[in-house]
């Protein structure tokens, strides 16, 4: 069956798109995982994936083009399938007449299709319609590399008014913690994940419309978002008759809830993943207090249980023992430590990071060039310019500065190794590595050669704030060409890091060290820097990566060049 493909949300703010480039034309062969697109957001220009197979049969938005969200962008299906039906509504067709919602009706039947499929159920589950003025809200894909996403926290309850803007919830991405903001009014009916639970982009994550709204019935329509059908004679039918309302909270988590019955008779409601996680654990639910709705237990639930500390085990004894030996007691001094170990879930950026990294390292042959360089001049430059009115520049700005007109002086260190070819970037994107509580991340300074010190260290700062209150858009940390990782302010005087593909190389500075030096003939106290080079060797040689460093170090030594 063919699949419609609309122009997808590839940003939170994104209301419309453009095709900037189709990697794919119509006829070919499409696998899922295959870029058909290049499509330019608000933000940025992104590549869009397939995530189905087939033939490309229709495009619906030419390049150059541009659409509102959820537009008709591409049809796959078998080659030389019918597709006249679902073209009707994407304005291809010679009638007028026929309105929008005829590409609609396709997408419901072909939508309930793979629900009752899924469902294995001959019981008619609707025709899959949404009633007006109901939104199903999905998992965004709020970076170009998202696939799945995690609810750091709701800023809104079930129950609570929502107006267009407001801001729903903080969702922790592969790049960053973002908020997601409504683009609908209502009252908020139904959330379908939890905080701390992670799932793919696309999952439904809340449902918003008028209140006394059917979320069953809405749900049951949309794939992925049907509840689990039981027969009316079931027990759980039977206790809905005289629970009601706590049934009904059940009935409207019961894709996401596990509900387990105790011995006293008392229900527990627990979220799959918390229910795995107390099982490998093997913690007792009947011991944890649910900090979820009603109640309900969740992942961090699990994660902070601590058990009584009376179920620790009584040192071994024997009455019998005891009567049956002459010999007095003898008393045993035992360590009263305990071995114990706790697993944090990885973040979404943590695996981001460890992927990023771990292909960079196993794949680019690195090798470390190091100098070090005589910072007495910039020490004093740096006292001068800060003297200034409104005039705040660091010692981690003039190395940016330095480094973006030594990159444009040594082009071959300013390159992207890219299988067959090496791309050599005409930009200079600095990339500056900053340390957050879930990891790291490296926002860019875009065309840093054309920026003046004070300009790069304004946005520096800006970035750099953004990225630690987790404001920080995704098109803010894509396209560097270089990166500078920073560490001396930690004292560290030298290390080495890893390159941050596709850059060629990267550059770690360390702390500036007083200590003897050798100035015309005499030992003399001096200001010192360590800066190492990583570089790719693939794109870099060992001499290219040293001249590149020994014009770097001129730069920095003679700041009065760099002001020019």
């Amino acid at each position: 069956m063919a699949e419609v493909i609309n122009m997808p949300r590839l940003s939170d703010t994104m209301e419309e798109g453009t095709v900037a480039k189709w990697l794919k034309k119509v006829g070919d062969k499409v696998e899922e995982g295959d870029i058909l697109a290049e499509i330019e957001t608000d933000k940025a220009t992104m590549e869009f994936e397939s995530f189905h197979e087939g033939t490309l049969l229709h495009i619906g938005i030419e390049e150059g083009d541009g659409a509102p969200v959820d537009t008709l962008l591409a049809i796959i299906g078998e080659e030389g399938e019918d597709i006249s039906g679902l073209l009707n509504g994407d304005g291809s067709s010679n009638s007028e007449n026929k309105p929008s919602e005829d590409k609609s009706t396709a997408e419901d039947k072909a939508e309930d299709s793979v629900s009752s499929d899924e469902e294995e159920s001959d019981d008619d589950e609707g025709d899959g319609s949404i009633p007006e003025g109901v939104e199903i809200v999905k998992m965004p894909r709020l970076s170009d590399t998202m696939e799945e996403g995690t609810v750091a926290s709701w800023l809104k309850k079930v129950g609570d008014d929502v107006e267009e803007g407001d801001i729903l919830a903080e969702i922790e991405t592969d790049k960053a913690t973002m908020e997601f903001e409504s683009f609908y009014s209502g009252k908020l009916l139904y959330i379908g994940i939890q905080e701390g639970e992670s799932s793919p982009v696309d999952a439904v994550l809340a449902v918003i419309g008028p209140e006394g709204t059917d979320v069953d019935a809405v749900l049951n329509g949309k794939p992925g978002g049907s509840k689990k059908k039981t027969s009316p004679d079931s027990k759980k039918e039977e206790e809905k008759s005289s629970n009601g309302s706590l049934e009904k909270t059940e009935s409207k988590s019961e894709a996401k809830d596990v509900t387990k019955t105790v011995s006293d008779g008392e229900r527990i409601f627990v979220s799959p993943l918390a229910k795995k996680i107390a099982e490998d654990k093997g913690i007792d639910l009947a011991n944890v207090s649910g900090s979820g709705d009603n109640g309900r237990i969740i992942k961090k639930d699990i994660e902070n249980y601590k058990p009584n500390s009376e179920a620790k085990p009584a040192a071994p004894s024997s009455k019998t023992e005891s009567s049956t030996s002459a010999a007095a007691p003898v008393s045993m001094a035992i360590p009263a430590g305990e071995e114990g170990t706790e697993e944090v879930k990885n973040s979404n950026m943590r695996k981001a990071i460890a992927k990023a990294l771990g292909n960079s390292k196993f794949t680019a042959p690195h090798f470390y060039l190091t100098i070090e360089v005589d910072m007495d001049n910039a020490k004093e430059s740096r006292l001068q310019i800060n003297s200034l009115p409104d005039t705040k520049v660091s010692f981690n700005d003039m190395v940016l500065k330095a480094c973006a007109m030594a990159l444009r002086k040594h082009p071959q260190v300013n390159t992207s190794w890219n299988g067959d070819t090496t791309k050599f970037h005409k930009h200079i994107h600095m990339g500056v590595a900053v340390a957050v509580d879930e990891g790291l991340v490296v926002p860019v300074v875009k065309h840093c050669d054309l920026l003046g010190l004070t300009q790069i260290g304004a946005a520096v700062k800006d970035l750099a704030g953004k990225a630690r209150n987790k404001k920080i858009s995704p098109s803010e940390m894509e396209g560097s060409t270089f990166t500078v990782s920073n560490l001396g302010m930690f004292g560290i005087q030298e290390f080495t890091s890893i390159i941050n593909q596709p850059n060629s190389a990267i550059l770690s500075v360390g702390a500036i060290v007083e200590k003897p030096v050798v100035k015309n003939g005499e030992i003399v106290v001096g200001s010192t820097m360590k800066l190492t080079l990583a570089c790719d060797h693939r794109t870099v040689d060992g001499a290219v990566g040293a001249q590149f460093l020994q014009t770097l170090r001129y730069f920095v030594e003679n700041p009065v060049t760099m002001l020019a």
